[in-house]
């Protein structure tokens, strides 16, 4: 088993990492390289948004699920709620337009990132030792996952108990339900991406222990402030001021601070200090030191005390 893992790591290395080496380019080649890459990836992801707004109208309606909608993962399916039909409205000539642009943009950019990942990917490995490698390429493919990991979650299950939430408040405090498309929009599409980022949480607390930076138990003694700290991040982030949305992203960002010094502890192992150090301690030293100045010299007691010459010898 190890003699495989060892050929295919040899072979990663000589047909991936070696091609890739630096070839101790000038800053200007650098430069016209990052240009190149990210004129590839802005094309790439135009036309992936050429394709995403021609569905547009699809991705607006599969963003009004969570509305009216609760998944149920044990039939991995949508239950209608209680609540009322919902009619959207637009308050704008234009804003029923610039809603479809602005979900197909996102969508067309979260459809892309793979690309632009790799190019990124591309661009820095060159500059990285190997073992530095063996990291961060997983630490990129992990990053990615994880954040549409956070986006399927909050699609599925925290954007429509938040949405069930608010609209159920208004509808039993008499109003008639009536959405703005931009408004909804708005709020849908900022609750996807902060999930998103927050799911990125265990990774960036991982990178930091492998840098040297934190560890578990520095993590562990501001355990209370980073709880403070989540409910003031999600009063911040939250587009409405209800503590029910607000504790719906706290306390996931808390439990990932969790996740994040598990993760840190397996990560940031401490070598263990050699028994037999080099320097000396003080005893050692003092009583070195008197044996180098008594060598050659007359037995000198401890009360004895010996003067400074003055003057020469006769």
């Amino acid at each position: 088993m190890s003699d495989g893992l060892n050929s295919l790591n040899q072979w990663l290395q000589d047909t991936i990492f070696k091609p890739l080496e630096d070839k101790k380019m000038p800053v200007m080649e650098h430069l016209v390289e990052l240009q190149v890459r990210l004129t590839r990836a802005v094309i790439i992801t135009a036309l992936v948004f050429v394709g995403t707004f021609f569905y547009a109208d699809t991705l607006v309606q599969w963003l009004r699920i969570p509305l009216q909608n609760m998944f149920v993962p044990g039939s991995l399916s949508w239950v209608p709620t209680d609540l009322p039909t919902v009619p959207f409205v637009f308050l704008a000539p234009a804003e029923a337009l610039w809603q479809n642009v602005k979900v197909a943009g996102l969508f067309a950019l979260v459809a892309a990132t793979p690309y632009i990942l790799l190019e990124v990917w591309q661009f820095v490995v060159p500059g990285l030792h190997a073992q530095e490698r063996r990291f961060v390429a997983p630490f990129v493919l992990l990053s990615a996952l994880a954040f549409y990991a956070g986006v399927g979650f909050s699609f599925f299950f925290v954007l429509p108990f938040a949405l069930n939430f608010l609209v159920s408040y208004g509808v039993n405090a008499g109003f008639i339900p009536q959405i703005s498309i931009a408004q909804y929009v708005g709020f849908s599409l900022w609750f996807l991406m902060v999930f998103g980022l927050i799911f990125e949480v265990p990774l960036v607390i991982t990178l930091m222990a492998k840098l040297g930076w934190v560890d578990a138990p520095f993590l562990k003694r501001y355990r209370k402030w980073a709880l403070l700290g989540s409910f003031i991040i999600a009063a911040i982030l939250t587009p409405t001021p209800d503590p029910f949305n607000q504790c719906l992203m706290a306390l996931p960002m808390y439990v990932f601070y969790e996740v994040g010094i598990v993760s840190a502890g397996f990560f940031n192992k401490k070598k263990p200090v050699p028994e037999e150090s080099a320097v000396p301690d003080a005893g050692t030293a003092a009583a070195g030191a008197g044996k180098v100045a008594s060598a050659g010299l007359p037995n000198v007691g401890a009360g004895d005390y010996v003067g400074v010459p003055t003057g020469r010898r006769r």
